[in-house]
């Protein structure tokens, strides 16, 4: 479980900012009270680039923590931030979704799963609550906010102790949300290996999926 322990240049939860919240968050509780504070701090007070339109792209945890907004994949980065640094093991997970109802394209959504005592690993998604998409903290039933169901879809079955290279190289690549969103990763259906695709940046923003 080290592994899914450790900080990083992404998971920097040694970072003042992200050890005073970390503080905050994990005063007084037990570990499954204290993920699940994590969780709806972060879902609830970390704006959702898309949703909120900001242009900011942020990629770390005390990135995202001082400006507030980020992507899935980043707002997954400081939930996982002040998971660790409480001592709660917390891994990354993945979606491959759809970016228009015909399935013509896709890219990667994040996620996070938590260790938990009493249940083992639990994914949570703190993407961020808006009309037709509500996610929730409540073990063992998992609310998430995506359910791969077109064909090429799909929740990739392992969790991963560090956020995937081709999310973290399109993050430092495009610092622009328009560009980015043009630009987003994709895991191929076809392949194990995880590559990057073109997307239409319309589609992305309409259907909110990152």
């Amino acid at each position: 479980m080290k592994e899914f322990l450790v900080a990083s240049d992404v998971i920097d939860y040694e970072h003042s900012a992200v050890r005073s919240l970390v503080a905050e968050l994990g005063r007084g509780a037990e570990p499954a009270a204290v993920a699940a504070r994590c969780f709806h701090w972060v879902r609830d007070n970390i704006r959702h680039s898309i949703d909120h339109q900001d242009e900011v792209v942020t990629l770390s945890a005390s990135d995202v923590l001082q400006q507030r907004t980020g992507l899935c994949y980043a707002k997954s980065h400081l939930l996982a931030a002040l998971l660790r640094a409480n001592g709660i093991p917390c891994g990354f997970v993945y979606q491959r979704l759809a970016l228009d109802d015909l399935g013509t394209s896709f890219c990667l959504h994040g996620l996070n799963a938590v260790w938990l005592t009493n249940h083992g690993w639990y994914r949570a998604d703190p993407r961020g609550n808006r009309d037709g998409i509500s996610t929730s903290f409540d073990p063992p039933q998992e609310h998430l906010a995506f359910v791969p169901t077109l064909p090429g879809e799909k929740t990739i079955e392992r969790v991963f102790a560090n956020p995937l290279p081709v999310v973290i190289s399109t993050l430092r690549q495009y610092t622009k949300l328009n560009e980015l969103c043009a630009n987003l990763p994709d895991w191929p259906a076809e392949s194990p290996n995880v590559a990057e695709t073109l997307h239409d940046s319309t589609a992305a923003m309409r259907r909110g999926v990152k």
